[in-house]
């Protein structure tokens, strides 16, 4: 089946963007990523989500991330679209903060497991579902959502799983629900008490429950 897992390589694929051809694993460099495609250009969801994104650029570059969008037309279709989304973000005349890929074939789309079945075009060809691919320094997938055409993204919501993916991978912790930074983390059930107590300097607490088992604990980073 078309797409990619968890855990796995991304592929370093070759395509037409509006900064120019790129090698993926190469416009990455050293730095995590994140990859969003877009049903179509012209699109009313598409537009207003590039222009958050945009307005969020400096967000995700100081995180270390660097952003690329996709959608299923040219590069051309892409720079005229472009100046309407900046324009939606009372940004008229400043460039898109970074490049859209160019997959009017459908390639990647179908390489990546994009395509979603339910909406189409008026040609009656299958829109790309919205996708988000963060990719972290070692090319492997670290983190995938995907929302129907129809169903606009929060991005608020995909920098704060990015704090926690960028956490968690330094650190032996996970964030439970509705988590947000400086807040207090639990400490990974396979880490034993006495190793927590010297990873930790700020102190493990643990939540009592009914069952008695100890497996709620937390700390503060």
């Amino acid at each position: 089946m078309p797409g990619i897992l968890l855990g796995e390589v991304f592929p370093n694929f070759e395509a037409d963007t509006t900064s120019g051809r790129i090698k993926f694993h190469d416009f990455l460099g050293d730095s995590w990523g994140i990859l969003f495609s877009h049903p179509a250009d012209y699109t009313p969801v598409c537009t207003t989500e590039l222009s958050r994104a945009a307005k969020l650029a400096d967000e995700f570059k100081k995180r270390g991330v660097k952003m690329i969008a996709l959608s299923i037309d040219s590069v051309e279709d892409h720079k005229n679209w472009s100046k309407d989304v900046m324009a939606f973000a009372n940004e008229a005349g400043t460039p898109l903060p970074f490049p859209i890929i160019a997959d009017d074939k459908r390639e990647l789309s179908v390489q990546l497991g994009m395509l979603d079945p339910d909406e189409r075009n008026k040609d009656g060809l299958p829109l790309t579902a919205r996708c988000v691919f963060v990719i972290g320094p070692d090319k492997k997938l670290k983190l995938s959502i995907l929302y129907p055409a129809t169903t606009g993204r929060n991005f608020d919501e995909i920098l704060r799983a990015i704090d926690s993916l960028q956490l968690t991978a330094q650190k032996k912790v996970a964030t439970p629900v509705d988590w947000k930074p400086g807040e207090k983390v639990m400490v990974i059930p396979s880490l034993p008490d006495s190793e927590a107590s010297a990873l930790f300097p700020n102190g493990v607490t643990t939540k009592e429950m009914p069952s008695g088992k100890k497996y709620l604990r937390y700390t503060q980073i």
